[in-house]
């Protein structure tokens, strides 16, 4: 390095020369894949395993966890196909969906953006939407038992306004069992997504609404018309996230409440799964009915996926 020598009244100050490497020294590692190993293991054997499984038990004629097992082939796949209650199933998880989603994104959406603007007693109405997701799914469903059952309190209000011809077992109704299994699911969902929603609106500028209001525009245009395409992807992520919870969650509910019946009225696709593996013990086609029903969550992902993807 060259240092300046400074003449006899000279007061500029010399300027060190660049840094030097030295010889053969390297630069740091990155560890971020050694962390990540015991995350991808993790993944590999609790998600990626099980999935595997699915399709070998498919595969196989089990009638049982200690009988003896031999290869089924394509057996299973014409056994549930040629199957009346997969077919009611499917029909009772088709309603289910096409009910309950619709319903449940659009109320929760109006419910959030309603919320979002800020009324009187907004923080305690969203203490309130939480509710529903802070009760267990026992107590929802004796909620719904309580209030449906014969003696209960639907009953009990159209005897008090002297409707007492409209009064039913609703549970016991092939006519009424799956429809208190979908009002169910929306009571329990549309809260939480209505807090979700109310979050990213919150994100949202004001001066979107304000130059709309200014424009002439009411709340239910700005709603629709200025926020909606703002956080289209956001509702898809979160209708994603509905229709896998009432796809795959549902069996819960039905087996609280109706058991699949009465016949197989209100039985679903994730239900069906539990009645054939754990009290029927036909576990090959359980696992096919779980492999005919994850391929229909994905391809229900990827529709959602691009219905709801931005155009801009």
């Amino acid at each position: 390095m060259t240092t300046l020598t400074p003449a006899p009244g000279d007061t500029t100050v010399p300027r060190p020369g660049p840094p030097t490497a030295r010889a053969g020294r390297r630069p740091p590692r990155q560890g971020g894949t050694v962390l990540a190993v015991p995350a991808l293991v993790w993944y590999l054997v609790f998600m990626v395993g099980p999935l595997a499984a699915i399709f070998v038990v498919a595969a196989l004629r089990w009638p049982g966890m200690l009988q003896p097992v031999s290869f089924a082939g394509l057996g299973n796949v014409r056994t549930v196909l040629a199957d009346p209650v997969f077919w009611d199933a499917v029909r009772n998880t088709a309603v289910q969906l096409a009910v309950a989603l619709p319903v449940m994104i659009g109320c929760a959406y109006m419910l959030g953006y309603y919320v979002a603007q800020k009324p009187p007693g907004h923080r305690v109405i969203r203490y309130l939407l939480f509710i529903p997701g802070l009760i267990s799914t026992p107590a929802k469903a004796m909620v719904f038992y309580a209030a449906l059952s014969p003696d209960g309190l639907a009953n009990g209000a159209l005897e008090s306004v002297g409707a007492g011809s409209l009064t039913d077992a609703w549970l016991a109704s092939p006519s009424t069992a799956l429809a208190c299994l979908i009002a169910l699911d929306i009571w329990a969902g549309i809260g939480f997504t209505a807090v979700l929603f109310a979050a990213r609106l919150g994100s949202v500028p004001d001066e979107l609404g304000e130059a709309a209001q200014l424009d002439g525009a009411g709340h239910w245009r700005t709603m629709w018309r200025i926020h909606f395409p703002v956080i289209r992807d956001y509702v898809g992520v979160v209708t994603m996230l509905q229709f896998l919870w009432t796809l795959f969650g549902s069996a819960q509910h039905v087996l609280l409440l109706t058991q699949g019946g009465p016949g197989s009225s209100s039985t679903t696709l994730s239900f069906l799964v539990y009645q054939k593996a754990f009290i029927a013990a036909d576990l090959g086609y359980s696992q096919t009915v779980g492999v005919l029903l994850f391929l229909a969550g994905l391809a229900g992902l990827l529709t959602i996926r691009r219905v709801f993807r931005q155009t801009y």
